[in-house]
């Protein structure tokens, strides 16, 4: 961006916040908002994880207040006329394992509602023990709270981006949210909604990609706005039996449903776009309720006003719901949606005296069009028996078209059309039966019928399949300490007939009532990437490619102190199989693919190792700050068809990672943020690139027989978010400033032949981003 673009873009956010303001004055005549004190409430249901049904008579207690309340016969609890600010709030019931939120905030004009599933335990925990996460996670699994989004610095709201907080999670790139955990490719990950997997959920698919296109999991902008989310689930490893068709990371966000007595709406600017946002009930006496949100991008609206970025036009566009509809006798139904549009049009620059790079050669216009939408039914079967169903559809289609123009290449021109579509129509039943205090059953099926088509140049291929996922797992409750979980899970793809039984099995030892210990493994598989079965021609034979399949170990040591502080260390082996490689003598490998082509015939030969320590140490955000330090040190390496072992693309060898904050309360109506995340991670890999051979291909050709042998340097990376708020009666404001990359270090991305140059040029990742947002929540 130049310093003309930027100072564009700083007036027109201005003259955006103008516009706005108008509007939040008027909310200071509101009657009783000038002296009173600024109050709001909490209130939710408990109920039993397995069943749904009621909990009566739950202890719930507000800790850092001495407040105590219990849930009455329907589950239900309230606190009333709270003074706004941050709460500790413990949920316990006899014979079930107490839950603690030590994060929980209050602001005026939006009521919190906070929903507990308890989940039946012998277990005994210190009332200083923190459990965010789900029950059945022992190792590997991160909660992320819609709060914890808009709270760290530099996260776009996108829990994605919050997760490269986390040991062993590095982003591939800045511009985009595809995750590299554990040194795995980010094709390694899944993305599920409502507990189901879906298609990329992201604006911009091919966002920081080496050649511009589209990738399969990541993107610039998650389609599902914060708004909607509800807490998020991070897994990095040895996943419990109901997860499947993933290697290295799951993604698992689902809606939150609106509140249900009064309506709340929330209005938001800033760079990452306009976001709207309005949800209370659709009927009070039945509780069913309704949750809406239209985002469109700011740098959409610049656009507008002929003011681009690099020369390109970014835009996108998205819509969600949710409606929650309960019932007596047949149990709660919930109706959701999401859909997005997105485009990035650069125009190439017809005067040569100022071309810089060839990428100033084309016309590059990318689209990408996602969508999902479906209906969950979850119903209690009886008292120690409860059933939930999802069905989901989701489906994309992204297109790239690039063209040279009349003078920019003599003799050669260049015209590429590239076209991606995907679809999902998945569904899952999940039954869940607890036949005593100790024991618990717990069985599904995923049935999913897929389609993906990509089209290179005029080369099309299509394939189609369902994939066939049963799974069953057991718990066992053996005493106070000890409890075990032991699980199959079977994955088949009718595509070509290839399938996958994996057991999976996990313990945690309560050592003392602030320690334990555990231990997770599991087998776990993957179906290919399209462009692996539909590389070309000369690669029609991979069609008969079995699955990706991993063995996961995953050993971990767990503390909790006073002041909601804990302690976690983990170390994990990871052992991958099957992994496509040359049919004959070569370097590549599946595990080092992003969003490349592959021409190659193939075979399931290759292998590959990913092992590390991990640790973290992690305060919540109690008595005005928090901090989050993680770290980890780790190898990734495969084995090509030449049997040689080499560093994979994404073997950076350690995460160090602090992201911390302070907040300052002038009083109980405004409140100031400071908050800071700095990131330092070991570089990733590159392949010598062969300039000579590049200069007679006109592409970039690289030295495969040195396949990643060259280090990047160290990334590095502080962010900063500071912000203002204020409590009024009936309403709540944020102004807020992010600026990614404070230091503005040129971290690299990768290298390239660059056809106009004649020579290879280095990529770097973004600069420093000064973003401003203005958030406002309000009721009627």
């Amino acid at each position: 961006m130049t310093v003309f673009e930027l100072l564009l873009y700083f007036l027109a956010m201005i003259s955006l916040l103008r516009f706005c303001f108008p509007v939040f004055i008027l909310s200071l005549y509101f009657p009783g908002t000038a002296f009173a004190q600024q109050e709001s409430s909490l209130r939710g249901v408990v109920t039993d994880a397995e069943n749904q049904q009621p909990l009566a008579g739950a202890t719930v207690l507000l800790m850092n207040t001495g407040r105590g309340t219990q849930t009455d016969e329907s589950g239900s609890y309230k606190f009333g006329r709270l003074p706004v600010g941050r709460y500790v709030l413990r949920v316990s019931f006899l014979g079930y394992q107490p839950v603690v939120l030590p994060e929980i905030l209050l602001e005026s004009g939006k009521e919190q509602v906070v929903n507990l599933s308890l989940m039946p335990s012998k277990i005994e925990l210190d009332e200083a023990t923190v459990s965010m996460g789900k029950p059945d996670f022992y190792n590997s699994a991160e909660a992320i709270t819609v709060e914890q989004t808009l709270r760290y610095a530099a996260t776009y709201h996108d829990p994605a981006r919050v997760a490269t907080s986390f040991p062993g999670v590095a982003a591939a790139n800045d511009q985009a949210n595809g995750l590299v955990v554990r040194g795995n490719s980010p094709n390694g990950m899944q993305w599920r909604l409502e507990g189901v997997e879906i298609v990329n959920p992201n604006h911009h698919s091919n966002a920081g990609t080496f050649s511009d296109r589209a990738t399969q999991t990541g993107g610039g902008v998650n389609i599902l706005s914060t708004q909607m989310l509800g807490t998020s689930y991070f897994l990095s490893g040895a996943f419990p039996a109901g997860y499947g068709n993933v290697l290295s990371g799951v993604m698992d966000m689902s809606f939150r449903s609106g509140n249900d007595e009064r309506h709340e709406f929330t209005a938001q600017a800033g760079l990452i776009g306009i976001d709207l946002a309005a949800e209370g009930p659709l009927s009070r006496k039945s509780g069913s309720s309704y949750l809406f949100n239209y985002r469109y991008s700011f740098t959409g609206l610049l656009g507008a006003m002929d003011v681009n970025f690099g020369g390109e036009r970014i835009d996108f566009q998205d819509l969600s719901f949710k409606v929650k509809i309960p019932t007596r006798k047949m149990g709660e139904f919930g109706l959701f949606a999401m859909g997005g549009l997105s485009s990035n049009i650069f125009t190439g620059e017809r005067d040569s005296t100022l071309r810089e790079t060839q990428k100033d050669l084309l016309d590059i216009t990318f689209r990408n069009r996602m969508g999902a939408g479906g209906v969950t039914h979850n119903i209690s079967l009886g008292k120690r028996t409860g059933l939930r169903s999802v069905l989901v559809f989701s489906g994309l289609a992204g297109s790239r078209a690039a063209e040279s123009y009349a003078d920019a290449i003599p003799g050669r021109p260049v015209y590429e059309q590239d076209r991606l579509e995907k679809s999902r129509l998945s569904f899952s039943g999940i039954l869940t039966h607890r036949l005593n205090p100790s024991h618990r059953l717990k069985a599904g099926l995923y049935l999913t019928r897929q389609h993906d088509g990509i089209e290179v140049n005029g080369s099309r291929g299509s394939l189609a399949g369902n994939l066939f996922q049963p799974f069953a797992s057991w718990q066992w409750n053996i005493n106070s300490r000890l409890t075990t979980e032991a699980g199959l899970h079977y994955l088949g793809y009718t595509m070509n007939h290839t399938g996958s039984l994996e057991p999976r099995a996990s313990a945690r030892l309560q050592v003392s009532k602030r320690q334990s210990v555990s231990f997770s493994y599991g087998l776990h598989s993957q179906t290919q990437l399209p462009q692996v079965y539909l590389g070309g021609a000369a690669t029609a034979d991979n069609l008969h490619l079995g699955l990706t399949r991993a063995h996961h170990f995953v050993a971990g040591y767990q503390r909790y102190f006073r002041g909601n502080t804990s302690l976690k260390v983990e170390a994990y082996v990871q052992q991958l199989l099957d992994v496509p490689v040359g049919r004959y003598a070569s370097s590549f490998s599946a595990l080092n693919l992003v969003e490349s082509e592959v021409r190659l015939a193939l075979k399931n030969g290759g292998t590959g190792r990913n092992r590390g320590i991990e640790a973290t140490f992690q305060k919540y955000l109690t008595d005005g700050y928090y901090v989050l330090v993680s770290g980890a040190v780790y190898d990734s390496r495969y084995a090509g068809s030449d049997g040689v072992w080499r560093d994979t693309r994404f073997n950076g060898g350690h995460t160090l990672s602090f992201t911390g904050g302070k907040e300052f309360y002038r009083s109980n109506r405004s409140t100031w943020g400071v908050h800071a995340r700095v990131l330092w991670l070991g570089g990733f890999r590159d392949t010598p690139i062969d300039a000579a051979a590049s200069s007679v291909a006109g592409t970039t050709v690289y030295r495969q027989d040195m396949a990643y042998t060259i280090r990047m340097k160290d990334y590095f990376r502080p962010d900063l978010r500071i912000y203002w708020k204020k409590n009024k009666t009936r309403y709540n404001r944020m102004l807020a400033l992010d600026i990614q990359n404070v230091s503005g270090t040129e971290n690299e991305a990768f290298s390239y032949y660059d056809v106009y140059l004649k020579r290879i040029i280095s990529q770097n990742q973004l600069g420093l981003i000064p973003i401003l947002s203005y958030r406002w929540e309000f009721r009627l």
